[in-house]
Formats: structure tokens, sequence, C-alpha cells
């Protein structure tokens, strides 16, 4: 039968995590290297969940250890390790080379420094619920849903929790505070998925201190 959700966390949740960090990005991991990918998942990880990397070493040599047979994955009782761009033949080497990188991190106290993120996973996964916002509200649909930006934020603000509205305002503010200029803003509106730009006048980093003052009442 198919794995529960709470059968395929206990089992596969963080490997999922390390998986998912490569969506879009090449699997060009060495012994001697860790990749693009990999360097976003440590980086946000160990500032945010640095338990969680002994748990990610220790999914992945289990499943490059143990690799499920094809009835098995047929039948949904094992996670089915998405196309990376790698032979089948060399998926299980390259999970072995992921556990190890993880391995030294966390042996050597090998956290990388504070970033701008480099991959759109870590996009995301710093800036969620701004993601929301660009994702869910700017969307080329924008132009039949809302007469403008700010009826867009407005309604954000109307039908979101408070609570995640003020966690968008922190992130906003954290992405203000990196170092970025406006061709770098509207690099982060696209990879967070804003499909429209600012309103007119507005640079993105302008519009994006308009809408954290509006939200707070600024």
């Amino acid at each position: 039968m198919p794995l529960t959700p709470l059968e395929h966390d206990r089992r596969y949740g963080e490997l999922d995590q390390v998986i998912r960090a490569y969506i879009g990005q090449p699997a060009d991991d060495t012994p001697e290297r860790a990749s693009l990918s990999l360097n976003a998942y440590l980086r946000h990880t160990w500032h945010t969940r640095p338990w969680a990397l002994a748990v990610a070493e220790r999914q992945l040599r289990e499943y490059a250890e143990h690799p499920p047979g094809r009835l098995r994955l047929s039948l949904g009782e094992f996670y089915a390790v998405p196309d990376v761009g790698l032979p089948e033949s060399d998926i299980q080497q390259w999970l072995r080379c992921l556990a190890d990188h993880i391995k030294h991190s966390v042996t050597e106290g090998a956290a990388p420094s504070p970033a701008v993120p480099a991959t759109r996973w870590e996009w995301h996964a710093r800036f969620p619920e701004t993601a929301q916002l660009l994702g869910g509200w700017f969307s080329q649909d924008i132009v039949d849903e809302f007469p403008g930006h700010d009826a867009a934020v407005a309604d954000y603000a109307a039908t979101t929790d408070p609570h995640l509205v003020a966690r968008l305002v922190g992130e906003l503010h954290e992405l203000l505070a990196l170092p970025l200029d406006e061709g770098d803003y509207a690099l982060a509106a696209a990879e967070l998925g804003m499909e429209v730009g600012p309103p007119e006048s507005f640079s993105y980093g302008a519009w994006f201190q308009a809408v954290a003052a509006t939200l707070t009442g600024g």
C-alpha cells in the first residue's frame, strides 16, 4: 500500500528536502566539491533547522544502501527520487556523496555564512510568505482580478491571517537588508513568483518598501 504522509516524513522527509533543492539545478556534486544546490540547502538549514542535517545524512545514506525495487516503487511504498538529470545507475553514489558532504559539514562545524539566496529553492525556503504574496496575487491574472497593485495588496491583507501578514513584513525587511541592486530585486521577484512588474514610477526595491509600509499602517 502507498506510504502514509506520516511514514513518508519519518523515512524520507528530510531526504526529500535535499532533493527538492536541486529543482532546476544540475546535480553536479563531486567528492571534492558540493554543488550550488547542496550549498544552498546547507546554508538555509544550518541557520534555520541545524538538527535536521543529521536526519538528512542518515536518510540519504540509508536510501543509498537500500534502494527500493521496481515493485515497491510501483506500489508507492517507497520514495521515488525525482529526475535530477543523472543516469539511474549513478543515483546511489550521488546520494552517498551528498551524505558525505553533509556529514563533513556537521562534524567540522562548517556552516556556510549567510548570503543572498543562490537558487530558486533557497529564495522560496527563505522567503515563503513573500512567495505566497507574489506568486498568488501578482501572477499575469492580476489584470483580470484586481484594478491595480494596491487592490491586490489590500486583498492579501484582508484574506490572510494577521500573523502571516506580520511574517511577510519581516521577510520584506530582511529582503531589503540584503546587498542587492535593482536588477537583483527584479530577479528576486521573478524567482519568488511575480509575473508582472511593479506599479509605474516604482522600482522593485521601492515597491517592496511601500508594501511593507502599507501592511504596517505606515
